[in-house]
């Protein structure tokens, strides 16, 4: 069902699934605590659960019940988020083993998007991946997103979009695992 923020952010999301837009591509995401909603996110996307998800977070606060040692990065954040940088950081029990398939790391981000930051402020931490079917381009078309409305449970109205996906930078092993929007000189 296509809804717009307003309408989306009176609803009690518990396992639903949602698409909208952030300030990179448009995702696809639910409760960082729904584990069927995580599966569901598989499903849709046709996605092996060998590739973890994001979490996308309102702010600081958030990324911080989720993750250890942030202090250590927080130079990073400070400097790039909200943006396109993800990062990969050690995580905290709060962090499923089927969102991060299995991993101890999970990677974070807060989006430069009001919709995406209107949503996460009211959910808490979101489990987030673009919108597509694996190894395809990411959804940036709000009329390709409307191809998924009968998959999940809502979908944000949103713009179309014109960018890249996120720079992935991995703070445990200090290196880029994807250059996106950001670019990184460390």
């Amino acid at each position: 069902m296509v809804v717009n923020l307003k309408d989306l952010l009176r609803i009690n999301l518990k396992d639903e699934v949602i698409i909208f837009e952030t300030d990179t591509v448009y995702g696809i995401g639910c409760l960082i605590d729904s584990d069927k909603g995580i599966k569901r996110i598989y499903e849709i996307k046709n996605r092996e659960n060998k590739f973890p998800l994001a979490v996308l977070c309102a702010n600081i606060s958030q990324v911080e019940k989720i993750v250890v040692d942030f202090e250590l990065n927080k130079h990073l954040a400070k400097r790039f988020w909200p943006g396109a940088l993800t990062l990969i950081l050690n995580k905290t029990s709060v962090i499923s083993d089927l969102l991060t398939s299995g991993l101890n790391t999970v990677g974070v981000r807060i989006p430069n998007n009001k919709i995406a930051l209107d949503i996460l402020e009211k959910y808490g931490p979101m489990a987030v991946t673009s919108l597509n079917i694996s190894s395809e381009p990411p959804i940036l078309k709000f009329k390709d997103v409307l191809l998924f409305e009968d998959s999940v449970d809502y979908v944000v109205k949103g713009e179309d979009l014109s960018s890249v996906s996120s720079t992935v930078y991995d703070c445990v092993n200090k290196r880029v695992l994807r250059q996106g929007k950001i670019k990184i000189g460390l």
